[in-house]
């Protein structure tokens, strides 16, 4: 028998937290309970000004939002901030709320451009928590993966 929802609820109005929202076995929640990202503060110190201009955006959310798109194999900061907008999950890794404002895509790239650029940051979080990761035992050397996908750019689509 076809039976047609007749009820719905969009507007329903709930107590209810992110936190309970967010599956306990989300691999954000996996991430978030192996890695302490707090490392980050000290790398990044130098490269921010105490004393003037306006404030920043975390850098541990700028890192983590880098972190999201890698690991969930999102192929644009563009697409990365529209996912972070729409995933509870994400947006629970991040530290932000439900009405939390995610930071524009560009800003990413601003901060890269004028912080990140020509510095080996990236290189020493990726080791920190790889040592992170093989000192709680999440890793070892036994196997060894090497993944050799042919992925097409899609960088001149007027071709």
């Amino acid at each position: 028998m076809l039976t047609k929802n007749t009820q719905v609820n969009r507007d329903q109005l709930e107590m209810i937290t992110l936190d309970q929202l967010v599956p306990e076995n989300h691999l954000v929640r996996k991430i978030e309970a192996a890695i302490d990202f707090s490392f980050i503060y000290k790398l990044v110190e130098n490269m921010y000004s105490s004393e003037r201009g306006r404030p920043s955006i975390d850098p541990v959310v700028l890192i983590k939002m880098a972190f999201i798109q890698y690991t969930f194999g999102i192929r644009s900061m563009r697409k990365t901030i529209e996912e972070i907008e729409t995933n509870l999950a994400y947006r629970w890794f991040l530290g932000f709320g439900f009405h939390d404002k995610v930071p524009h895509f560009s800003t990413f790239g601003k901060n890269y451009e004028r912080r990140f650029k020509d510095t080996d940051l990236f290189q020493k979080i990726f080791y920190r928590i790889l040592k992170e990761a093989s000192d709680k035992k999440l890793i070892s050397a036994e196997h060894v993966f090497i993944d050799s996908t042919h992925v097409k750019a899609s960088a001149n689509k007027r071709k």
